[in-house]
């Protein structure tokens, strides 16, 4: 017997059904009970004098990128944008509810072909005025053509209260490299809700860093196909939370073909009653033999309220195979703390270094020299403002 659920105000101003915690997929974050306001979507909003350019400014990223797309609220913003590399084109489909939702209400995005050596990155800018709240949802193409190499940058920023959809497809062809990196530097206020499908063809290079720290709830997807042989990807992330955040990832690693390799490392910060969780399954088809696929989620808990929840997954139909996955969670080693102390270090400041030197774990696997010293500038800054809050 099924017992239907009535709709709450959101589900009513949404016009569609959320996910909740009776869903295996999404029992850890439980979005009809989360989401406590309505965000109407498609409403239009004008920045206010001036503050488009003050959130760029405030960028992690800021000047790094040779070419720019900006979305204000939304949709394309020409005047902030700046075009140099690639084909680039404006946009104006799936059972899973993120997927639903940015299918309903897409306003605008970004449509990328990248081909041959470009050698600075490019940035895809999604950027939330402070207004009502609202529904924003963009949707992004980003095709790399055969032999290319690439860096894309995809940043999130806002204020106010509002629920930000972004979907990100990406196809990577034959012999080519691209590096994405992704920072979600939302509003404390806002919801960020994104899916990132990726699919990899042969010989292929692939590196993928996720930033998760601003929104107030944040779950994002990612499916990871290899349809061609001898192809490597590596998808690594970092929280970075306090308060009561709430942040879920869940991945699914799909190894159709033979002779590839994956790996996925997060590592996760929690402080005071923050939860943080790591859901990731690696896929091994029947014919994917020499299949090389390893995970593992870490997280550092800075309070006792703090809490962290994993759930790794292998499903594997092949017999020759090197996979395994991993999950820990713990404070701080207080003998390196000790260690520290006893060189002179006050504490604050050993216990500052030691979280860098965790999450950097995860940076180190970003490729751009620029990009990687940028998120160890921001974490720094996020652990002394934190530190200086508390």
């Amino acid at each position: 017997m099924s017992i239907a659920l009535s709709r709450t105000v959101a589900e009513e101003a949404l016009g569609l059904s959320l996910p909740h915690r009776r869903m295996e997929e999404w029992r850890w974050t439980d979005l009809r009970q989360m989401i406590d306001k309505p965000y109407p979507p498609r409403q239009q909003v004008t920045a206010a004098a001036g503050e488009v350019e003050r959130l760029l400014n405030a960028s992690i990223f800021h000047g790094i990128a040779a070419t720019r797309m900006v979305f204000v609220n939304g949709h394309y913003d020409a005047a902030h944008s700046k075009l140099a590399n690639g084909a680039v084109d404006i946009l104006a489909e799936a059972d899973e509810p993120v997927l639903q939702m940015n299918a309903a209400f897409v306003s605008d995005g970004a449509r990328i072909r990248l081909s041959g050596n470009i050698d600075r990155p490019v940035e895809l800018v999604f950027i939330a005025t402070n207004a009502a709240p609202r529904t924003i949802a963009t949707r992004n193409v980003i095709e790399v053509a055969d032999d290319a190499s690439a860096t894309i940058i995809e940043t999130h920023l806002g204020e106010g209260s509002y629920l930000s959809n972004s979907v990100t497809e990406i196809r990577v062809g034959a012999n080519a490299r691209l590096d994405r990196v992704k920072a979600e530097i939302e509003s404390h206020e806002a919801t960020h809700l994104a899916h990132t499908h990726v699919t990899l063809a042969r010989n292929v290079t692939f590196r993928d860093f996720t930033l998760s720290t601003g929104a107030r709830l944040n779950r994002q997807n990612g499916t990871y196909r290899f349809d061609g042989e001898f192809t490597d990807a590596k998808v690594s992330g970092a929280y970075l939370l306090a308060g009561k955040q709430h942040a879920d990832t869940r991945l699914v690693v799909d190894h159709r073909v033979p002779n590839c390799a994956s790996r996925e490392l997060f590592q996760c910060v929690m402080d005071d009653h923050a939860r943080g969780i790591f859901q990731g399954k690696v896929i091994v088809r029947q014919h994917a033999q020499k299949t090389d696929g390893k995970q593992s989620s870490h997280a550092l808990l800075l309070s006792e309220t703090a809490e962290f929840d994993a759930k790794p997954e292998l499903e594997i139909y092949a017999d020759d195979v090197a996979c395994g996955h991993g999950a820990t969670a713990g404070d701080l080693n207080h003998d390196h703390i000790f260690y520290l102390k006893s060189r002179g270090i006050p504490e604050a400041e050993a216990k500052a270094l030691l979280i860098a030197a965790f999450v950097g774990e995860a940076f180190d696997m970003i490729h751009h020299d620029g990009l990687r010293e940028a998120l160890t500038d921001y974490a720094a800054r996020w652990l002394t403002e934190h530190r200086r809050a508390g």
